[in-house]
């Protein structure tokens, strides 16, 4: 029996689509080869979705929750969805995709606050006025669907054909040339939108190259085709596999850099580096100038939302730069930022075969990973550190914690701590930045974890010195509050130090260095500069044991020779009495020697 365009219709609309992402998720990811190849439009359109569907069951939720015991309208409902959509798109896709379902909520809302039939708020299949209703639901969604394509091409600072926007108008025009009831319009728009979906490689030359339809646009073809099995009661033909097929390899550049390969920095076909996401409370106006100052700053910019309420998407090579301008424009939060580079590594290593937990939200009741499979138990508390070496990360890990490793000049972005959070599958989570430039990032990835139903806090270390200090007291068997202070009170009572080699000459606390120097740096600036490792870090140590100490860390940088620390240890002993050593290979490629004095 065909379905009303309804609040209830919305709903079921939102399951189906979410469900159908999940099973299409990693296939979508496998041929994500535009704007950058970073292998997640499928992850951020089921992110996407999922949000909104929260969005609709809290919807729902709230009215049942009432005295009365009502139930919420059309307009209800597909407001909430698209607000749910709005502050949880992911993505360059994602973002698109939330200003489709806020355009196609401008109108479905619009119809039903007027108090127009169709909604089936007031028409029941029995009612003699049902004919009238079914044909104001078929033009409504026709209506709904052409402002959802026109929205998200003003949304796009420069629109690219074969692409989601393509898909989108084709449905559009798919629901426009339909006669009958909603539910035939639905399939018209999905047979539409599935059409130009198949002619999108033709559209795009990567598209062509690699084999591939759009992935932005296959997404919108999976979520047109769960509301046209809600509005129909019958599954829309199926789509093709979405795997890419082989191509034939272009040839390779004469630097090495062939339309397949990865530059160390930036995106990996030579775009910007970073991928900057934000909700930003601000007024028309400001968001204008907001939209130019970032088209000059990067690409793939998209802006999308309205009402005091938006979310900014944008490619860029300053990511502070493009977070600052959020900040000119109004109050930016959740923000968001990803490093191309680590993300195409990521990409690179192959798609997975199924949806991982992380597409759950941590405390959905009853929930399961979007294949239908049940979840991992939630542990109860974790620790996520960021740590430079690898022998570090080892450390970490057998004292229980999740590392991070950072890579040189190339630092983790709020999105790989978030990613991190999630692997935890834990309740709580403790975040240890261990260097003062993460703590925004921390801070970040901590609030992001929090709109997901995490508790999360971050510690402000500003060295993995005080990293390593405070999961020493880490114990899990505490309250969330007590934890937290306690590892909070040990990092805070460890100085940190660390030795570094000048690179060039440059002015210094401690005055005018040369290039080859040795620089002792204690709790963040120069204040020795020496021409020897081993004598600079014994210097090092005396003034900071000069303020008292019970236990000094060491920890190696790689390549440092073992007799370094074999003359640190015995120089602590025979100077400073009663003072503990202990010695950590960390592995660090930038820091031959990190000291900490607890």
């Amino acid at each position: 029996m065909p379905h009303t365009l309804d609040a209830d219709a919305v709903r079921m609309w939102c399951g189906l689509a979410l469900d159908a992402l999940g099973r299409a998720r990693a296939d979508i990811d496998a041929i994500n080869v535009y704007p950058v190849a970073d292998g997640d439009t499928g992850t951020n359109l089921y992110l996407t979705v999922e949000s909104a569907a929260q969005a609709v069951d809290a919807a729902f939720n709230g009215h049942a929750a009432t005295a009365a015991a009502s139930r919420p309208t059309l307009a209800d409902v597909v407001r909430a969805m698209a607000h749910g959509a709005l502050i949880g798109a992911r993505g360059n896709s994602g973002t698109i995709l939330a200003q489709l379902l806020r355009g196609m909520a401008d109108v479905l809302a619009d119809g039903a606050a007027a108090g127009d039939p169709p909604a089936g708020d007031g028409a029941g299949a029995g009612d003699c006025d049902a004919p009238a209703a079914g044909a104001a639901d078929a033009d409504g969604l026709r209506r709904a669907l052409r402002r959802a394509a026109d929205l998200a091409y003003l949304a796009v600072a420069h629109p690219v054909e074969g692409t989601v926007l393509t898909v989108a108008v084709a449905a559009a025009e798919g629901a426009q040339r339909a006669a009958g009831d909603v539910a035939a319009v639905a399939r018209a728009a999905y047979e539409g939108a599935r059409t130009a979906l198949r002619a999108t490689p033709g559209q795009l030359d990567v598209l062509a190259r690699a084999g591939v339809v759009d992935a932005g646009g296959y997404g919108l073809v999976t979520v047109l085709g769960g509301l046209a099995e809600a509005l129909s009661g019958e599954s829309p033909a199926a789509l093709a596999p979405a795997r890419p097929r082989p191509a034939t390899p272009a040839p390779v550049a004469s630097d090495g850099q062939g339309p397949g390969a990865c530059p160390a920095d930036g995106a990996p076909d030579g775009g910007p580096a970073f991928e900057v996401i934000y909700l930003l409370e601000a007024d028309d106006t400001a968001v204008t100038a907001l939209r130019e100052r970032l088209d000059a700053l990067g690409d793939s910019l998209v802006v999308v939302g309205g009402d005091g309420l938006w979310n900014v998407h944008v490619h860029v090579d300053d990511a502070g730069a493009a977070v600052e301008a959020g900040i000119q424009a109004g109050r930016p939060y959740r923000v968001r930022i990803t490093h191309f580079g680590a993300a195409a590594r990521k990409a690179g290593a192959g798609a997975p075969d199924r949806p991982g937990p992380a597409a759950v939200l941590p405390d959905q009741p009853g929930a399961q990973d979007p294949t239908g499979g049940p979840r991992a138990e939630r542990a109860t508390r974790a620790v996520v550190a960021v740590v430079p070496g690898d022998g570090l990360a080892v450390l970490c890990a057998e004292a229980g914690a999740t590392a991070v490793a950072t890579r040189p000049g190339e630092p983790p972005a709020s999105g790989e701590l978030v990613d991190a959070v999630r692997r935890t599958a834990a309740r709580e989570v403790v975040l240890l930045p261990n260097d003062t430039e993460l703590h925004h990032t921390a801070a970040a990835a901590a609030a992001q974890a929090r709109a997901e139903g995490v508790r999360a806090a971050v510690i402000p270390t500003r060295s993995a010195v005080q990293g390593i200090a405070a999961l020493a007291v880490h114990e899990p068997g505490r309250s969330f509050d007590e934890d937290v202070v306690a590892m909070t009170s040990a990092a805070g009572a460890t100085r940190y130090a660390e030795l570094a080699v000048a690179e060039r000459q440059s002015w210094t606390m401690a005055g005018v260095c040369q290039a080859g120097d040795v620089l002792g740096m204690i709790d963040g600036d120069v204040a020795l500069i020496g021409s020897e490792l081993a004598a600079t870090a014994e210097a090092v140590l005396d003034r900071m044991l000069a303020s008292g100490g019970e236990m000094v860390t060491l920890v190696l940088g790689a390549g440092l020779p073992d007799e370094v620390a074999e003359r640190l240890e015995r120089h602590v002993r025979e100077g400073h009495f009663a003072v503990d050593t202990v010695v950590y290979q960390g592995g660090q490629p930038t820091a031959p020697l990190i000291i900490g004095i607890e």
